[in-house]
C-alpha cells in the first residue's frame, strides 16, 4: 500500500492550489482517505476526510468553504483542491488511509490511527 502526495508549492494569499493523493497497490475507493497537515512547530491536525461509502465529505471549520476533497476513480486519486488560501495555511500536508473507520470527525482528530500515510507535500502561502 501506497499513497504520494504531490501538487504543493509557493502561492500567494488569495491563490489556490490542487494537492493529489495517488494511491498504488490498493483501491482507495474501498476506504476513507483523509488529508493532514503540519505547520512548524505545531501539532498535526486533520484537515478533511472523504469516506468510502457515499462520498460523504468532513472540513474543519479552519478550511470550510475554501477546500474541497474529490476523488477521481478512474485514477485511483483523491484531490485537495485548496482556493483562497491563507499564510496560516502553509504546512506539510499528508494524505492517510484507514481501512477500518469511516470518515468522522474522531477520525480527523486521532490522526494516529490511520493505517497508511504518504509522504508530505509543503505548501507556502506568502503574505
Amino acid at each position: 500500500v501506497q499513497l504520494q502526495a504531490s501538487g504543493g508549492g509557493l502561492v500567494q494569499a488569495g491563490g489556490s492550489l490542487r494537492l493529489s493523493c495517488a494511491a498504488r497497490n490498493f483501491n482507495s475507493d474501498y476506504y476513507t482517505i483523509g488529508w493532514f497537515r503540519q505547520a512548524p512547530g505545531k501539532e498535526r491536525e486533520g484537515v478533511t476526510c472523504i469516506g468510502s461509502r457515499d462520498g460523504s465529505a468532513l472540513y474543519a471549520d479552519s478550511v470550510k468553504g475554501r477546500f474541497t476533497i474529490s476523488r477521481d476513480r478512474a485514477k485511483n486519486t483523491v484531490y485537495l483542491q485548496m482556493n483562497s488560501l491563507k499564510p496560516e495555511d502553509t504546512a506539510v500536508y499528508y494524505c492517510a488511509t484507514d481501512f477500518e473507520r469511516d470518515c468522522s470527525w474522531p477520525l480527523l482528530k486521532y490522526y494516529s490511527g490511520m493505517d497508511y500515510w504518504g509522504k508530505g507535500t509543503l505548501v507556502t502561502v506568502s503574505s
